[in-house]
Order: C-alpha cells, then sequence, then structure tokens
C-alpha cells in the first residue's frame, strides 16, 4: 500500500494488458487532508477471489497532478 505524492513519465519497450480486476474507491478526510483510496481486487481466477490485492492513496496534489496527466493523454476536457 502506498500514497503517491509524485508522478514521473518512464518508457518501456512494451506493454501487456493486464487481466481485469474490480475496484472500490474510497473517500474520505483524515488529519483534514482529503485522500482518495483506490483498492484491487483478486482476479476471479485466484484462490482467493475477491481479496484485497493493491491498494493507492492520493491526496489532493497527487490527485490533481493524475488528473492533468489524464486530461493530457486521454484529450479530457
Amino acid at each position: 500500500m502506498a500514497r503517491i505524492t509524485k508522478f514521473e513519465l518512464g518508457e518501456m519497450d512494451r506493454i501487456t494488458l493486464h487481466d481485469e480486476v474490480d475496484a472500490k474507491y474510497y473517500f474520505q478526510e483524515k488529519d483534514g487532508r482529503k485522500l482518495l483510496q483506490i483498492s484491487t481486487f483478486g482476479r476471479t481466477t485466484r484462490q482467493d477471489v475477491g481479496k484485497l490485492s493493491q491498494t493507492i492513496q492520493l491526496d489532493k496534489d497527487g490527485a490533481f497532478e493524475l488528473f492533468n496527466i489524464l486530461k493530457q493523454r486521454f484529450g479530457f476536457h
């Protein structure tokens, strides 16, 4: 589990398409700071189906940085 504070553009020789999984998002305030948490859950082929797999958190600054990346890369308006 991690709280992302900075995004940096990386390069890859190739990318593979990952399996689809379900995710839940949570929005709360902690110590006066707004936090978005995204948690993914195991694939349907996993031994423990539905078990929490990964979690990331974004505060306002991290969310704004991701928002700008999404706008630029996907052409969102």
